[in-house]
Formats: structure tokens, sequence, C-alpha cells
């Protein structure tokens, strides 16, 4: 756009629409509104545990995120999913969760509550696969041993179960 006189103007508001789109887009990514690390549904993350043949249980018999005895998937990141359906393909073992998003976990960025985390049943299966295939990297604070995967996701033997934290997709 140029004056009467040929001097050229800036044009600002297209620029500065483009600039404020980029700005929310920034925005969204970095607090997790987009992209593979949303968080789904209960429904979403059942249908999609069932369908890859993966249970869950709970001891109070509820999925309500509110509630530490319910297991609940309410919140969970689609990466931690697709995390845990991974760990069933490769290992080749029957997986049972035990805990998934509800209240009743330690608090923390990469926790239960925001959906980084579930919980399976330990079995002579999946307690195998972790050891061989995983590299151990100690004890945690807590004093669970841990094993690191080479997607640098974290398996913490808890005793009664495995605590994941799911960084990635891959086991």
């Amino acid at each position: 756009m140029t004056t009467l006189s040929g001097t050229p103007t800036l044009t600002v508001r297209p620029r500065l629409r483009t600039v404020v789109a980029g700005f929310v887009a920034a925005v969204a990514l970095l607090v997790g509104l987009v992209g593979p690390a949303t968080a789904v549904t209960q429904a979403s993350a059942e249908s999609q545990f069932r369908a890859a043949g993966i249970g869950w249980t709970s001891s109070g018999g509820c999925t309500n995120r509110n509630v530490s005895t319910c297991t609940s998937f309410e919140g969970i990141r689609q990466a931690t999913i697709d995390g845990g359906i991974t760990l069933h393909r490769a290992s080749g073992c029957g997986l049972t969760i035990t805990g998934g998003t509800e209240t009743g976990h330690a608090s923390g960025t990469y926790s239960h509550w925001n959906g980084y985390k579930l919980d399976f049943s330990r079995t002579t299966c999946l307690t195998s696969w972790i050891h061989n295939t995983y590299t151990y990297i100690g004890l945690r604070g807590d004093g669970a041993p841990q094993y690191r995967a080479a997607s640098g996701n974290v398996y913490a033997d808890e005793g009664s179960h495995w605590d994941v934290t799911y960084y990635t997709c891959g086991c």
C-alpha cells in the first residue's frame, strides 16, 4: 500500500493477525491443547485399551478420578495409552492396569494425575520382560528398583505392581 506521495506504508492489521495466530498456536502446543500429548476421555481410553486386549481393575469398582480406590483414565495422555499398548504388543504379556489418573498417587509434573503414568499388575511375564529388556538405573527415592527403556520411559517395581512413567509412546 502506498500514499499519494508514493511513500510505502505498513499494513498492520493482517500482520498483527498473523502474529496473534502464531502466538495462540504456540501457547496451545505448550500447554498441551493440541497434538499427541493431549488428554483423552475415560470412554476413549477404555475403548483403546479394550481393543488392544489390555484389561483393568479397580479395588473400588469405579472410574471416578477423585476417588483413590477407583481406576480412572480421565485426563490420561494419548502417548501414555499408546505406550501401554506398545508394551503389551512388544512383551507379549497379558497386562492389567491397576492405577491410572485417579487421586491418591504422588504428585508432580510426570504424575498419574497429569496422565503420564499407569500401574500394571506384577506378573512373571511382565517382570521378566522388564528385567531382560530394559536397563537397571538404580533405586527411586522410595526404594523402588527402576528400569529405563530405550524410549526413556521408566518402570519402577513397587512390589505389588509396576509403576510406569510414559514420556513417549514407545515402551
